[in-house]
């Protein structure tokens, strides 16, 4: 099949480079942005965007988007974009990148769900608005963990948002690892403008079709409602190599496709952030097509971001995501208990954030280098497993 961009082969920058450096610092903003506001929420805090931290799994939703796009552009020549082994070497690959620690996370969450439901009405107790339904910290039936184990919980409205874990961003990620060979089908077939809009156009219209009924998502969980932000990032990977103007048309399509009132808060100023975050991020990757100042001043924090301690921070992002929450939640109980309601919310938030960094910080680099790490080299070894490759050279037999 002939792998298209807007009627022309995929070609050159993205197959040439190994990683574009600014996205590891982004992945590590982006984990900071969750950690910071989940932060500010149970202290009561309040500081506009800040303390929103679903826009910084908006910001993790488009890098992904961008990120898979990216790397499977690379393997194109090896891995055809049409033949079922390459299908199951990505849904491997991907596997064994988020399920080792989602796994580890998941049985610690379910075991200590009850303490940090304790905790969390301890907060409740000081920051009432803060409060979620308990059933996420006192489910550990075995219905509830098949589907977190499985990732099915994600499409289920009453099992999306059902641990102590941010994990419903977990399953929407694997549902678009599901898709994605399947998207890429569709733009190598039509090209990347007509099979975005097709595909845009196609999530908009499920939505439209039973809004109630992905009313009742708790959180946005389920496919249909963050596709269209997996679909800006991969326009910005979509554009590399490309001319100013295709870069210029793929980028105005990739902020429209961010203001979709779809998914999430959807008020003006939420699809204003999704909006200047789709800006961003195509300013970062694509800044020396602008020329004169702007470019030079974003290519110096382009520069910054892929430095090595965003380049570190970036790798640990995963760690940070699954685990703050499980330090957070007693660290921010203890405070509010220990100082009440009385004390202001900034300090509350100083206090708890001191307990909590240090302790992630220990946790995420344990369980990158004993858990993250040694997953990713056995799912190198799986891949490369001879009855494997025979299988995914001929999986109908």
């Amino acid at each position: 099949m002939k792998d298209k961009i807007a009627g022309a082969e995929i070609d050159g920058h993205a197959g040439e480079a190994s990683r574009i450096g600014c996205l590891d610092g982004l992945r590590g903003l982006a984990s900071l942005w969750v950690l910071v506001g989940h932060g500010l929420l149970l202290s009561g805090w309040h500081i506009p965007l800040a303390d929103s931290p679903d826009f910084g799994v908006d910001l993790f939703i488009m890098i992904s988007g961008f990120l898979m796009v990216f790397h499977y552009v690379q393997r194109r020549r090896r891995e055809p974009w049409a033949a079922p082994s390459t299908w199951i070497a990505f849904w491997i690959r991907r596997f064994f990148r988020i399920a080792p620690l989602y796994y580890t996370a998941l049985a610690v969450a379910i075991a200590i769900g009850p303490w940090l439901g304790d905790a969390r009405v301890d907060i409740a107790s000081v920051v009432p608005g803060s409060m979620t339904s308990m059933e996420r910290y006192t489910d550990q039936s075995l219905q509830n963990i098949l589907l977190h184990l499985s990732f099915v919980f994600g499409v289920l409205p009453d099992y999306g948002f059902r641990t102590a874990l941010p994990d419903w961003s977990i399953g929407l990620e694997m549902q678009y690892y599901l898709a994605l060979p399947f998207l890429m089908l569709v733009v190598g077939r039509v090209g990347w403008l007509a099979g975005t809009l097709a595909i845009g156009a196609a999530g908009v219209l499920v939505f439209s079709l039973s809004p109630t009924l992905f009313a009742t998502f708790e959180m946005p969980s389920v496919l249909v409602l963050k596709l269209h932000i997996f679909l800006a990032g991969m326009l910005c990977a979509a554009a590399l190599g490309r001319s100013r103007r295709v870069v210029l048309v793929y980028a105005l399509l990739a902020v429209l496709l961010a203001a979709l009132p779809i998914g999430g808060r959807t008020a003006p100023v939420a699809l204003a952030a999704r909006m200047v975050i789709a800006v961003g991020m195509f300013g970062l990757i694509h800044h020396a097509m602008l020329g004169g100042v702007l470019a030079r001043a974003l290519s110096r924090m382009a520069a910054i971001l892929g430095s090595r301690p965003f380049h570190l921070l970036g790798e640990a992002s995963y760690g940070i995501y699954l685990s703050h929450l499980l330090v957070m939640l007693p660290a921010v109980g203890l405070v509010a208990t220990t100082l009440g309601a009385s004390t202001p919310a900034p300090a509350r938030f100083a206090l708890a954030m001191a307990i909590t960094v240090p302790v992630v910080v220990a946790v995420t680099w344990l369980a990158y280098t004993r858990i993250e790490m040694p997953g990713r080299a056995l799912g190198r070894r799986v891949l490369a497993s001879p009855k494997l490759r025979r299988f995914a050279a001929n999986p109908s037999r």
